[in-house]
């Protein structure tokens, strides 16, 4: 039986996890104990494994530790409210003080309008009680009629049944009976890999104007959203061309569908703005958030919605949805304590102004390198694009898609770096408290992994 108090080895922590622990998003088949990596602390962007080895986190955990690790800052407002009060429900007409607190602070940080919020424990909840509230929303207008969900394809907004068949991943709509009924997809803004000879803008507005023509062959009267992400994440930090968002909103705001972003990587600094929606200007009906929110020190998520999302819901009499842990108030609070740090350390504004300058210029470096066809950034959300030929400009991508982003990834970890590969995409998105000399670091590990990389692909092709 493992003990926390004295940790036994590498090699016997490895073998009991094999016995016991299913992982997420793995192919257990493919794990022997050596590509076990054993975590066992943090600080700021390191982690710390058993081996000793200090490894930048380039991904901030999934996306998610804004604020970095080891802020006592938020450990000890979570021991105080375990304390007082560890648990209680806000169902029944019953709230508590964290709870009430962090609705009043969202409401003063999200976008215009962005009154009222449902709390869950994920985006992926987020994203199920999403669906729950724009169709209950239209029922409660007299439109039952309106339940379809627009989102795109290679879209990520989850992995439960709801929030996965939202998402546009072909590979999670192949497992469980996915999609749910009512998700239609249109497609993705990806410049690098679908817009060819044409001009981005010109891309930009052809992607949008697909919401237009699917709204018009579903029937305006059956189509409930449109869902997005302002910079797509996990479908390999795809930013869209200028051109996109102003037509997304207007088709929406013609159109009588309600806009939600999704805000569950692009909330809470990520680039540069306290979300994504203020970054394009994106006037959203909802929001779904998550990670940030608490910079991933306690699961917590949640909806907000504007006035006139609320009292449609309101109509339909009492909204059944919730969960068990919504509101949770040792999250609530430790939120709470994220949220003062982001404010009062100005990390979000410093992103803006600093450092999201500053790793822009050292990422673009990478872009030089032979492997490399495309080094993109927003903020903290930065992407490489791996290609066989970048040297001719070429965009052609590796036949064997995926393997060669993986063998990035593998070197990344090899050398105390940890980037995530998306086919063959190499992603990251370091906490926002990164400092300047740690991006030297981060930009000369991922260089080192890179050589490695085409060294490999080029032993193979002799």
């Amino acid at each position: 039986m493992l003990s926390l108090g004295n940790l036994p080895t590498t090699d016997v922590m490895r073998e009991a996890d094999l016995n016991s622990h299913m992982h997420p998003f793995t192919d257990h088949d493919s794990i022997g104990t050596d590509d076990l990596r054993v975590i066992t602390s943090a600080s700021g962007v390191f982690i710390g494994d058993s081996e000793g080895n200090q490894i930048l986190d380039g991904m901030a955990g999934l996306w998610c530790v804004n604020v970095g690790y080891g802020r006592t800052e938020i450990a000890e407002a979570a021991a105080r409210q375990m304390t007082q009060l560890p648990y209680y429900n806000t169902f029944f007409k019953t709230t508590h003080p964290p709870v009430i607190a962090l609705a009043e602070k969202l409401r003063r940080l999200t976008p215009d309008g962005i009154n009222k919020f449902m709390f869950g424990t994920s985006g992926s909840d987020s994203n199920d009680t999403v669906i729950r509230l724009a169709r209950t929303y239209w029922a409660g207008r007299g439109k039952p009629g309106k339940t379809v969900m627009i989102a795109r394809h290679n879209a990520y907004h989850g992995s439960s049944m709801a929030s996965a068949s939202l998402g546009g991943m072909s590979a999670m709509h192949a497992q469980g009976g996915l999609p749910i009924p009512d998700i239609h997809h249109i497609g993705q803004p990806y410049i690098f890999d679908e817009a060819g000879d044409m001009d981005p803008n010109a891309f930009g507005l052809m992607r949008a104007r697909e919401l237009e023509a699917a709204i018009d062959a579903l029937g305006e009267d059956r189509v409930a959203a449109f869902i997005a992400e302002p910079v797509q994440g996990a479908g390999g930090v795809i930013i869209p061309p200028e051109s996109y968002w102003p037509e997304i909103q207007r088709i929406c705001d013609e159109r009588d569908i309600l806009l939600v972003a999704d805000e569950v990587i692009c909330g809470f600094g990520r680039l540069g703005t306290w979300f994504g929606s203020h970054h394009y200007d994106i006037r959203p009906d909802m929001i779904a958030m998550a990670k940030g929110l608490s910079s991933a020190y306690l699961p917590i998520g949640g909806v907000g919605l504007t006035d006139e999302v609320y009292e449609g819901v309101s109509q339909m009499g009492e909204f059944a949805h919730g969960y068990t842990y919504s509101g949770h108030p040792v999250s609530a609070a430790a939120a709470l304590a994220n949220l003062d740090i982001l404010e009062s350390e100005g990390i979000v504004d410093r992103v803006g102004t600093h450092t999201a300058g500053v790793f822009a210029e050292k990422w673009s470096a990478l872009g030089d390198h032979p492997l490399v066809g495309e080094a993109s950034s927003l903020g903290l959300l930065a992407r490489l694009e791996l290609v066989p030929d970048a040297k001719s400009g070429s965009r052609r991508r590796f036949d064997d898609v995926g393997r060669v982003g993986g063998m990035c990834r593998d070197n990344c970890f090899a050398n105390n770096l940890v980037m995530r590969a998306v086919r063959d995409s190499m992603v990251c998105s370091p906490p926002l408290i990164i400092k300047d000399d740690e991006i030297d670091i981060l930009v000369e590990r991922a260089w080192k992994a890179l050589d490695l990389t085409a060294a490999a692909v080029a032993d193979e092709m002799t």
